[in-house]
């Protein structure tokens, strides 16, 4: 069976089928799956059977592992976190802010990669915001406002020893590690060209960002503020459905991503793994 790519209707993401991905991919084969993704940012690989080592491989594929600060791999992987809740859990639904994964890093991931391995009967969408589209949507004007600005960047909110899952959270069963490393800061471009593309959109939102280069603070959130309601507006949303034994895989610097609830009393897991920084190879 032919590789096919079925694009979603919406704002962005694709259905990918026609690949086994418990076996190895040639060459030609990655790079027509690198083509959809660059064009479709989200691809959602069905009714795969895939263990650890093969959802390692495919990240390989993409670029190499990122690195993951904060969150602790799972037992016996160096490379793959646990996206879990059990069915029980009380504390806040983790990630249900948009962001763009680690892009308080220097040389933040190009992509990110989840295999489902418990999932609910209903509920627990991710939601993809497409950034290309939010900046193409606005007007010469505003977009002259926004082109040349630097964010400033960090993991503090969140993941700093005082922020959301420091030590005042409790009761996550998935295993994240706040340290004062999420106190650092790095700067990028609030609206980038994408290395591989060259097609520009914004970069992070509210959250990561926490500040804009020569800019007042308070001027810097409202600002911020302002566009994370315009950077997540429906227009560029498209809702992604988790099915048993699937792989989804998304382009982090084309587009935002957030989780949704609505499944309590079952239990989610989902494996993790990010793909390095495009080094133009």
């Amino acid at each position: 069976m032919p590789l096919r790519v079925e694009p979603s209707g919406g704002a962005c993401g694709a259905r990918v089928t026609g690949l086994d991905l418990s076996k190895p991919l040639d060459a030609e084969t990655v790079a027509a799956v690198r083509a959809a993704w660059l064009q479709h940012h989200v691809l959602a690989f069905p009714d795969q059977a895939m263990t650890d080592d093969d959802l390692e491989r495919f990240t390989c594929y993409f670029g190499g592992f990122g690195d993951d600060p904060f969150f602790a791999p799972i037992p016996g992987r160096q490379h793959i976190a646990a996206i879990r809740r059990e069915a029980d859990e009380q504390s806040p639904l983790f990630a249900e802010n948009w962001h763009a994964d680690w892009s308080f890093q220097a040389r933040p991931p190009a992509g990110t990669c989840l295999l489902a391995i418990d999932i609910p009967p209903h509920g627990g969408d991710t939601l993809f915001a497409n950034q290309h589209l939010a900046w193409e949507s606005l007007t010469t004007d505003q977009q002259s406002r926004y082109a040349d600005l630097i964010a400033i960047h960090s993991a503090r909110l969140p993941y700093a020893p005082d922020g959301t899952y420091g030590a005042k959270d409790k009761g996550r069963s998935m295993d994240i590690r706040p340290s004062e490393a999420a106190l650092a800061t790095q700067i990028h471009p609030l609206v980038p060209a994408h290395p591989e593309t060259g097609r520009r959109g914004f970069y992070s939102t509210l959250g990561y960002i926490v500040g804009i280069e020569g800019m007042a603070q308070d001027a810097a959130i409202t600002l911020l503020m302002e566009l994370q309601a315009w950077q997540g507006d429906e227009r560029f949303v498209f809702a992604q459905k988790w099915e048993p034994g699937m792989l989804v895989m998304w382009d982090n610097r084309s587009v935002l991503h957030r989780a949704t609830g609505g499944y309590e009393g079952y239990r989610r897991e989902l494996h993790r793994t990010t793909i390095a920084a495009w080094n133009g190879v």
